[in-house]
């Protein structure tokens, strides 16, 4: 069983508590809400829409007593960029691991986190987008810049109008594994700055897309959530993964995805190297007038 804390109590982090809810290996000890909000004091269950669940939200200006109180093997944190590297710091020091799925962090703040993972002994998984879908189309988009390294890149995302942050966290992620795949390549184009397109509009959970242009031709990709359960799924992967473990990851890690392209490629060579074994082995069994050469 491992014990989960939440703190942010925005869309996502409702939502994800209502997931973690129903998980038989996951217990929830606690959730805190920003300093201020009229969510402390209340149980979480009304908060959420189910039943009461013995939890009662407290504020983030009192993390230390609710580590002490509660206990918790994992935090999990959606609030904001400024909260989150405070709340960091109290939980790396309190060996306490994390799962952040806050967006809008500088890079120096992205730093401080690796620093802190290490400083403390901690674990802690950094994850502007945890959906399944989008870390795939992230890697997708390293390896089209690796081999397209002539092509031009563009890098759009729709997002809800009360999102505050744009270009939103994972498009900026989107933009550099790009960056890395170009660099890679060695390419002339592997300097250029990947522009990014945000719109902020109606109720869109969120959407990326990956436009790769060439002179003759062009590809597009993309990825779309339906609800904030992928998010919450994700999540949990994250928490299962970072469980007793120490040091800095990301969502490419939690689901392993290099392992399994690599895996992939393997026995994609495998299997080549097999229908050729094959081919000539059974060369004789070709109908006559027939060559193979």
């Amino acid at each position: 069983m491992i014990k989960v804390c939440i703190v942010g109590l925005g869309r996502t982090g409702k939502e994800i508590a209502r997931f973690f809810l129903g998980q038989e290996d996951i217990k929830l000890v606690a959730a805190v809400c920003s300093a201020g909000s009229s969510k402390k004091g209340k149980d979480l269950g009304d908060i959420i829409g189910e039943n009461k669940t013995g939890i009662i939200v407290d504020s983030s200006d009192n993390l230390q007593q609710i580590v002490f109180r509660s206990r918790p093997d994992v935090v999990v944190d959606f609030s904001n960029p400024e909260a989150t590297i405070r709340n960091a710091r109290i939980f790396s020091r309190m060996k306490v691991n994390m799962v952040i799925g806050t967006t809008g962090f500088s890079r120096i703040s992205i730093m401080k986190l690796m620093v802190l993972s290490g400083k403390y002994n901690c674990g802690i998984v950094y994850a502007p987008n945890m959906t399944l879908g989008v870390n795939v189309l992230m890697i997708v988009s390293n390896l089209i810049a690796n081999i397209l390294n002539g092509y031009d890149f563009q890098v759009n995302e729709v997002h809800h109008k009360y999102k505050k942050d744009a270009p939103s966290g994972t498009a900026i992620k989107i933009a550099e594994e790009i960056k890395k795949g170009l660099r890679s390549s060695g390419g002339a184009n592997s300097d250029m700055d990947i522009p990014i397109n945000a719109v902020r509009a109606g109720g869109v959970v969120g959407k990326h897309e990956v436009m790769i242009v060439g002179e003759e031709d062009k590809i597009e990709i993309s990825h779309e959530s339906f609800s904030r359960k992928a998010f919450a799924q994700g999540a949990l992967q994250a928490v299962r993964f970072i469980h007793k473990k120490t040091g800095y990851y990301e969502m490419k890690d939690v689901l392993n995805l290099n392992k399994v392209l690599s895996d992939y490629l393997e026995k994609e060579k495998v299997a080549s190297k097999k229908k050729l074994s094959y081919y000539r082995n059974n060369e004789k069994d070709v109908p006559e007038g027939i060559s193979l050469v």
